[in-house]
């Protein structure tokens, strides 16, 4: 087994807790209207092309033109889009803190997020001094599982993939990962994500 020396942490899902249901749960009645709206209305592949740099307006009127019955709900995506953050993950971040401490390893970031919605947890968390490297998707306008993206990471802070541990918690991102030699751990937990750092000799 190669020796990691880098350790390339996705955010949403690992490192914060993200969840549009936090936010929904104050609009609608019931779990039903919220399922809908989210699978039908503010979607994931909608959302995701903000994550690929497209603004917030464009993507607001875009929703609203197509559905203008849900224009209070749609318009609350982003307006009140600090409502959806549930905090720290904090078993994650404490495995995080712990490697930083101990200093054998270089930690970096590599998340899909709006570019315009980022400064907002940067602002409201203070844990991203622990990376010598963040990369958002908004900013590059490129998003997981693109290869362009890992490529970038790799190219912009001269990391070998056979010395990188990548854990995100989407598997499509993963498979991409892997598919260019990086060794990857998909999280599901804190538990599961620490025996592999045990396993890779990190912790």
């Amino acid at each position: 087994m190669h020796v990691i020396e880098n350790i390339i942490f996705d955010l949403g899902g690992v490192i914060i807790d993200w969840d549009p249901k936090r936010l929904y749960r104050k609009i609608f009645k019931t779990e039903k209207e919220i399922n809908y709206f989210l699978e039908h209305i503010c979607t994931s592949d909608w959302n995701e092309l903000q994550d690929e740099g497209r603004s917030l307006k464009e993507a607001t009127e875009v929703l609203v033109n197509q559905h203008p019955q849900y224009q209070v709900e749609i318009e609350a995506f982003y307006g009140r889009w600090e409502e959806m953050l549930g905090g720290l993950i904090n078993g994650t971040v404490d495995l995080a803190q712990q490697i930083h401490k101990k200093g054998d390893h270089k930690l970096w970031a590599l998340t899909n997020w709006s570019a315009e919605t980022f400064p907002i947890a940067e602002e409201r968390y203070h844990i991203f001094d622990l990376f010598d490297g963040i990369l958002v998707s908004g900013k590059e306008k490129l998003k997981k599982p693109d290869l362009k993206i890992y490529h970038l990471l790799l190219n912009r802070y001269h990391l070998d993939p056979e010395n990188c541990l990548f854990i995100d918690d989407n598997l499509r991102n993963i498979k991409a990962a892997k598919s260019l030699g990086i060794h990857s751990h998909h999280f599901k937990n804190v538990a599961n994500l620490r025996q592999a750092l045990i396993e890779y000799k990190i912790l």
